[in-house]
């Protein structure tokens, strides 16, 4: 009988959920947004309207859930999601139809984001171009017509060319489009590699051309990191404030005879730890699709080598069904992330979390309970914004709650609510926050009756998540009755 009740305990204490760690008010909670194959969106190929009710769907429950952050893939394999001059329309986006005016999904994805207080990022497939039935699809549009000497043909895949600097013009050429025409807050780069890793891709002449006596290896890596270097170069100087960052291979380095051969930095060139010393990244996103002893040392090293900029491990949700994880495998490697101080996570992919697949998005509404501010780009400004003035609480005759305030006067800049029972605010208290990320100067809300006095606050943040010192609080007593 004792063995038994012993047995029983130690079941009952291995069973017990591990207590999250405590919530941040700071931290990056990403998407990626996938419309290669409309596998996120989108589904719909006939109705624009339609194409745009389902990204609106997908932003609102983002919303809901407190994400403030999307990566919205923008280029796919040669062709694009928005108005372009130089690569052709994605066939997925239904073309404009009499009387509508043209649906540019980059621009709509932008506005419908930060109406939310969500960042838009735009995300590219860097280097890989599709097979031969995909570029034969794009016609006189391709590339591989238009600027033949910068692509190569691969194992029956098309590729812009590392080696080749012109490559570097022509994907510079596609990023100042975009940054120039829209109001993206970073360009992320996918697949910003070489195409695999038994190091065969067909570069001999361009090696004997301009390796200089370095290693194939070191050539490759210094390729990739050249590009790197003119891109944020060129972003900083048309806009400072957009996030240039990448999502390498989920394993930097081989650690300890462990990862070999599948690694960012030995198997496909990418050296992004180098990339975040030398000040020509903001972010990285590796793609920790791994689990276990694949996923917790790797994120130790990318903390390492981050610079102290933002670091977000990528974390593999498609996972739950590919190979049959649980959703603690992701709750586990969410709960690593904030104890070790990463910048946050993010999730391959949108609907794999949407989805609620294995109850993961029940999950995420405790672990994200509370809305979360964006980590200050410092290295880019330090500079604190002016804070608002004039915060003014009202009930309104609808029963709608209502806060108003006096703005900043600058265009780039979003406003943070807070409330508390006490006058003495502290920022760093995620059950302090009420909304971030807002770009008008008003919040309605439907405020319970639960007779309690709150002082509500309100912050600035301006284009690189500097935040203001807190206004002056509006006093306001919630209950149906008047004292």
């Amino acid at each position: 009988m004792n063995k038994i009740f012993i047995l029983l305990i130690l079941l009952l204490f291995t069973s017990v959920v591990v207590i999250p760690s405590e919530i941040p008010a700071t931290e990056v909670r990403a998407v990626w947004l996938t419309t290669n194959y409309g596998l996120d969106w989108p589904t719909n190929r006939n109705s624009q309207e339609v194409q745009k009710k389902e990204l609106i769907a997908i932003l609102d429950s983002l919303k809901k859930h407190n994400f403030n952050t999307v990566m919205f893939q923008v280029r796919a394999r040669g062709e694009v999601f928005y108005k372009s001059a130089i690569e052709p329309m994605s066939s997925l986006i239904v073309s404009s139809s009499p009387g509508l005016p043209e649906f540019d999904p980059l621009a709509f994805a932008i506005e419908e984001s930060h109406k939310r207080g969500i960042e838009c990022h735009a995300w590219l497939v860097t280097y890989p171009l599709g097979g031969n039935k995909h570029v034969k699809s794009l016609g006189a549009k391709s590339v591989t017509k238009k600027n033949p000497t910068i692509t190569k043909l691969f194992k029956g895949e098309w590729f812009l060319d590392p080696g080749n600097p012109k490559t570097d013009d022509y994907l510079i050429s596609i990023v100042k489009e975009i940054i120039s025409n829209y109001d993206v807050d970073g360009i992320h780069f996918d697949y910003i590699r070489y195409p695999d890793n038994r190091g065969q891709f067909p570069d001999d002449g361009l090696y004997r051309l301009y390796g200089k006596g370095l290693s194939r290896a070191e050539w490759r890596r210094n390729n990739i990191t050249r590009f790197v270097t003119k891109v944020y170069d060129l972003v900083k100087k048309e806009k400072p404030w957009v996030q240039v960052s990448s999502s390498p291979l989920g394993r930097y380095r081989t650690l300890n005879d462990r990862g070999r051969g599948w690694t960012a930095l030995e198997t496909v060139f990418q050296d992004a730890g180098k990339w975040m010393e030398s000040g020509k990244h903001d972010g990285l996103y590796p793609m920790m699709y791994y689990k276990d002893e694949l996923f917790y040392p790797y994120l130790d090293d990318w903390i390492l080598n981050s610079n102290d900029r933002i670091l977000v491990p990528g974390l593999g949700a498609y996972q739950m069904i590919e190979l049959g994880w649980s959703s603690k495998d992701i709750l586990d490697q969410i709960d690593y992330s904030r104890k070790n101080e990463a910048d946050g996570q993010a999730y391959f992919r949108t609907q794999n979390i949407l989805s609620n697949n294995k109850g993961i998005l029940e999950s995420l509404k405790k672990i994200y309970e509370y809305p979360a501010k964006l980590p200050p780009l410092t290295w880019l400004s330090d500079s604190v914004p002016d804070k608002p003035m004039d915060l003014r609480a009202e009930k309104l005759s609808s029963g709608i709650f209502e806060l108003k305030w006096e703005g900043v006067d600058n265009k780039r800049v979003t406003y943070n609510v807070y409330r508390s029972e006490t006058d003495d605010l502290s920022k760093d208290k995620a059950e302090n926050l009420i909304s971030t990320g807002l770009q008008e100067t008003n919040l309605y809300f439907t405020a319970e009756d639960n007779d309690k006095a709150y002082y509500y606050f309100v912050t600035t943040s301006d284009s690189f998540h500097n935040e203001s010192e807190v206004s002056i609080p509006a006093f306001f007593y919630h209950s149906e009755i008047i004292k």
